[in-house]
Parts: structure tokens; sequence; C-alpha cells
């Protein structure tokens, strides 16, 4: 059953709270005003970026060799992302010749969650029930349960062990002839799982230290499966020689192959297997790292690492040929722009995904600007509703009203904002549009008339029934 909590608020209370939310109001009113105005700006300025881009890139079709006539030119190449770099996870001792090491972790912990009710009472007082339930959950950060709500929950959460993330990256990566610069290397994002090779001797000290932390917290240990023994005998191979396979049968052929492609599956998976050790309170398999009883089963308090590593991959580069490497394009305007794409791409296609990128963006801010204006009015405005709340259903419906009213007057608001914004940010095209709008308004205001008229009377001429 989940834990309840009551409390009530004044009417004093109430009114003194909606007089302060004034200012906060103003405040949100006038950062979402300010929001949908840069980003107007923004949405410009990054466009005409873009079509700048678009026109003044070349296509290397070459990385793997250096071309002087293209030093200081933006280019856009395909080339494979390489590197002799060694990386090491020093405090697990994990190794990998890779462009990127990661190590993420993750903690199973008692999660709090709340769901509130808010109740307006005559007289102007406010009700409001909270109650609070709690779920266990893999999270990226150890929770405090001590803060809890609930007594029956609090302090039932621990860690056997707390460990950071960490990322570290290659400082050299080869781009065919030419190196990448620290902001494109960590755009690439072939991440692949890396096989743990950890040594037996800390994986007994990892197992100790978490069992002492597990017994002060548990008291006692707990029962857990014995995982079964890995049959680490290879299958057999059916490779046939050249000479004999080409005298075969093309049915006899397909059989020997898919005999072959089965073997090869369960030579990957005993593979793996022969990565996973268990100790009592530390397993290891593939490329996570466990510090619990069991796996599958995981209590309060468990913590799992997993290790991943970026590898070569085919990458496409947008950027300006600088000596040996690259540095960002400088637009007219003052914005600069380099990319790094998976795989190849040409130079149209990665400049279209970047304006409907820009796109969304712009709209996405402009919703969040109007909600931020509509927010501000609601809280400047709110206190007229709260005044009322001594009758609670005649402030229910005045609310719904200046709800309505905030909402119009919001949106018509954001509206203007980003009309002058066009016409300061592009004043020939804002002040055509308007142009424009004029004209079709006079046309239809004045000339449309006229023409309603012509139109009225011939349709008259027609219905008139000549005497006999």
């Amino acid at each position: 059953m989940a834990y309840t909590e009551t409390s009530t608020t004044g009417y004093g209370t109430r009114v003194g709270n909606s007089f302060k939310a004034i200012g906060t109001g103003l405040i949100l009113f006038c950062a979402g005003t300010a929001l949908l105005w840069w980003n107007e700006g923004r949405a410009v300025k990054t466009e005409d970026m873009l079509d700048e881009v678009g026109k003044n890139y070349v296509e290397m079709e070459n990385p793997n060799k250096k071309e002087a006539s293209l030093e200081g030119e933006l280019i856009c190449g395909s080339a494979m992302a390489t590197t002799e770099d060694s990386l090491v996870d020093k405090e697990f001792g994990i190794g990998a010749k890779a462009i990127s090491l990661k190590r993420t972790t993750e903690y199973y912990q008692w999660v709090e969650h709340v769901s509130e009710n808010r109740e307006d009472k005559l007289g102007g007082k406010e009700v409001v029930t909270k109650e609070y339930s709690y779920t266990k959950s893999w999270v990226s950060h150890p929770v405090e349960s001590a803060r809890f709500k609930d007594p029956a929950y609090q302090k039932k959460n621990m860690v056997l062990t707390t460990i950071d993330n960490a990322e570290q990256y290659a400082e050299n990566v080869s781009f065919g002839a030419y190196k990448l610069n620290e902001s494109l290397i960590h755009s690439i994002s072939s991440r692949e799982a890396i096989d743990l090779t950890i040594a037996e001797d800390l994986l007994k000290q990892f197992d100790a230290t978490t069992k002492t932390a597990y017994e002060r917290f548990y008291g006692v240990q707990k029962s857990t499966t014995q995982q079964p023994a890995v049959n680490s005998q290879q299958p057999a191979s059916y490779a046939i020689p050249d000479s004999v396979r080409a005298l075969l049968p093309d049915s006899v052929k397909a059989q020997l192959d898919s005999i072959q492609a089965v073997n090869d599956s369960i030579a990957k998976a005993m593979e793996a297997a022969q990565n996973k050790k268990d100790l009592e309170y530390v397993h290891q398999a593939g490329n996570v790292l466990y510090f619990g009883r069991v796996p599958g089963s995981p209590e309060v308090g468990d913590v799992r690492v997993t290790f991943e590593k970026v590898v070569p991959a085919k990458v496409t580069v947008m950027a300006v040929v600088d000596g040996d490497t690259f540095k960002p394009y400088k637009a007219k305007n003052g914005k600069r722009y380099q990319t790094l794409r998976m795989g190849k791409k040409s130079g149209d296609e990665i400049v279209d995904t970047d304006k409907d990128a820009n796109s969304m963006m712009t709209w996405i801010l402009r919703l969040i600007g109007c909600l931020m204006v509509i927010g501000g009015l609601k809280g400047i405005f709110g206190f007229v509703e709260t005044i009322l709340k001594v009758v609670p259903f005649i402030a229910g419906i005045f609310g719904w009203g200046v709800g309505i009213v905030c909402t119009v007057i919001g949106v018509v608001w954001s509206l203007i904002i980003i009309a002058l914004a066009w016409l300061f940010y592009r004043p020939l095209l804002g002040i055509s549009l308007l142009v424009i709008a004029g004209f079709l308004v006079w046309v239809f205001a004045f000339k449309g008339k006229d023409k309603l008229k012509e139109l009225a009377a011939k349709a008259k001429a027609k219905n008139e029934v000549p005497a006999v």
C-alpha cells in the first residue's frame, strides 16, 4: 500500500504565494519572449550558414593522398577512421586498441515515486495529498533512501561498491592521410562490446571487498545456484580441401556449408563462454562485470559495469583542410561548421539532413517559448483566481476563463515576436510577405466586393423571365 502524506495550506498563505508568483511569472514571460526572438535569429543564421556550406564544399576524391590544392578548402570526404593508440582502463586492467574506451556503471536501487492530488475547500484552504510508492530498478547513480518519505523504506538502499563512469579517447585517429581533430573524434559512434580479461587476483580482491559489504548490510549470505561448468572443447571442423570439394555435387556442398555455419556459431558461443568467470560475489561475462550474488536475480545494492569500445569505421567528414588535419568552416555570418557522419555520405545529404534538423529544432524551441509565455501569463494573473478560492466552484470557472485568455494572448504574443524577429533578421523577406499579405487583404476586401456585385447582377439577369 502506498504511503500517504496530507498537508493543508490556509487561504491567506495561498493568496500571499500567488502574489509572489507574479514575479516568477513575469520572469518566465520575459524568458519565453527572449527565447522566441533568439530562436528565430539562430534558425536564420544556421540556414544561411548551411546554404553557404552547400555551395562552397568540394568533394575529396581520395583522402588517402594529401593534395595541396585542397589546403584551406571546405571538403566532404569518406574514409576509414583508424588508430594505433592503445587505451587502458587502469582500474580494471582492461585495454584495447580503440578510438574510445567507455565504462558505464548502474546500481540496483529502491526508487521513490510520488503522485499528487490537490483539492480546494470552501473558505479558500487547499488540501494536498501525496502518495509515495517504491520500486526497484537499475539507475545511473546511488539513491539516498534516508530521504524517503515512507519510514518503512528509509535506509533500505546500499551499494556493494561505487565505481565512476569513465571514457577516454585516442589522441591520434587517422582519416586516410589526415588526422581527425578532437571534436571529430568524439563524434565517432561505432561502439561495440569489449570482452573482459580481468586478472584473476583482481577479481578475487573485488570478491572479498564485495562480500564484506554484502554481509555488513544483509547480515548472512543467501544461497545461490551454482553455475554449470562450461565445456571448453571446440566442435569438430568439417573443412574439406578445395580439390576434393570441387568434385562434390552442389547439394552436398550446400549441406557442408550449412554444417560449417552451425559449427562456427557454436565456436563463437564457446569462445564467449570461456570469457565467463563466476566467483561468489563477482561475475564476469562478455563485456559486463557484475557485483552481486546472482546476476539473473538482482538484489538492492548490486552493481553492474559495462565496458564498450569505439572501433575503426568508415566515416564522412565535412570540414576545412588545415595541414594534415581539419578545422571548422567559418561562414560569413560568423557561425562555424564541421561535422562527422557514420558511413559514406554525400555533401548534399549531410546539408539536407542538417537543414531538417535545424527546422525541427526551430519548431521545438518555438513551442517551448510559447508555453513559457503562456505559463508566465498564468503566473502573473493567477492571483485573481486564488482570491476567489473562497468559493472553489466560482474560482474554477474563472480560472478556466483566465487560462483560455492567457493561452490566446500567449499564442498571439508569440506570433507577433516571431513576425518581428523575421522582419529584423530577414527584412526584405519580411517586408515582402507583409506587402503580399496587404495586397491579398485589399483584393478580397475591395475587389472581391465588386466581383460579388457583378456576379449577383448576372445571376439576377439569368433568373428574370421575359413577359409573354
